[in-house]
C-alpha cells in the first residue's frame, strides 16, 4: 500500500501564494503519478496538477496553469504544488492523488486552501 502525508494548506489573501507537499512512503515503486485533486464548495471533485513518475511529464487543469507549477522531488517521494496569484475561486479541500501502475488510485486527507477576497 502506498500512505501519504499531505502539508500546506492555509488561510491567504486573494493575489497570494502558498506551497502544498505530498510525501508517499511504502510501495512508492507502483506510482505512476502523483497529483492533486481539490473539492471545493458546491462543485464536482476537479483535477488540479499531475506528474509522471515516470518521464516527469506534467498536466494542469485551465484553470491554474500559468498559476500553479507541480514538481517533485525524487529522493523524497515528494510532489509540490506551488500556487500563486490565489484568487477566492481556488478555495477548496486540496487531496493528493496518486496513480499507481497496476492498483487501484489512493487518496490523500486533503489540505484545505481558503483565500479571502
Amino acid at each position: 500500500q502506498v500512505q501519504l502525508v499531505e502539508s500546506g494548506g492555509g488561510l491567504v489573501q486573494a493575489g497570494g501564494s502558498l506551497r502544498l507537499s505530498c510525501t508517499a512512503s511504502g510501495r512508492t515503486s507502483s506510482i505512476s503519478h502523483m497529483g492533486w485533486i481539490r473539492n471545493g464548495p458546491g462543485k464536482d471533485r476537479e483535477f488540479v496538477a499531475r506528474i509522471s513518475w515516470i518521464d516527469n511529464e506534467i498536466d494542469y487543469d485551465d484553470s491554474v496553469k500559468d498559476r500553479f507549477t507541480i514538481s517533485r522531488d525524487n529522493d523524497k517521494n515528494t510532489v509540490y504544488l506551488q500556487m500563486n496569484k490565489l484568487n477566492p475561486e481556488d478555495s477548496a479541500t486540496y487531496v493528493c492523488h496518486v496513480i499507481r501502475r497496476t492498483e487501484t488510485d489512493v487518496f490523500g486527507q486533503g489540505v484545505q486552501v481558503t483565500v479571502s477576497s
